[in-house]
């Protein structure tokens, strides 16, 4: 059974940078997709990151283009993504997710494991 679980979360001042962690287990998640989703107060749940086994390509959400980046610590099984100038429409809970293809559109519906989610918070 694959189980994934989002660390890191917090509070952080507007401009700042927070590096949250995903973690899975029954699944070596360098093989597949993995994926960041955010779901903000009064908002719906929208596509922040993805990154894929084939040749380690990205996709960025245009609102955290070039402010975030997702990456692997294939080591420790581990998926991030580095948050930073952070603005206060960055506020959400973040979760992390996959569904053990190499390949899958950065789409909700393509994706079925998911993890409860790390709640970030940006303020003054």
């Amino acid at each position: 059974q694959v189980q994934l679980v989002e660390s890191g979360g917090g509070w952080v001042q507007p401009g700042g940078s927070l590096r949250l962690s995903c973690a899975g287990s029954g699944a070596t998640l360098a093989d597949f997709t993995v994926g960041w989703f955010r779901q903000g107060p009064g908002n719906e749940r929208e596509a922040v990151a993805c990154i894929s086994r084939l040749e380690g390509s990205t996709w960025y959400a245009d609102s955290v283009e070039e402010r975030f980046t997702i990456s692997r610590d294939n080591s420790k099984n581990l998926v991030y993504p580095q948050m930073s100038k952070m603005k206060t429409d960055d506020t959400a809970k973040y979760h992390c997710t996959t569904d053990l293809r190499d390949w899958v559109p950065c789409r909700q519906k393509d994706l079925r494991f998911w993890g409860q989610g790390a709640q970030v918070t940006v303020s003054a």
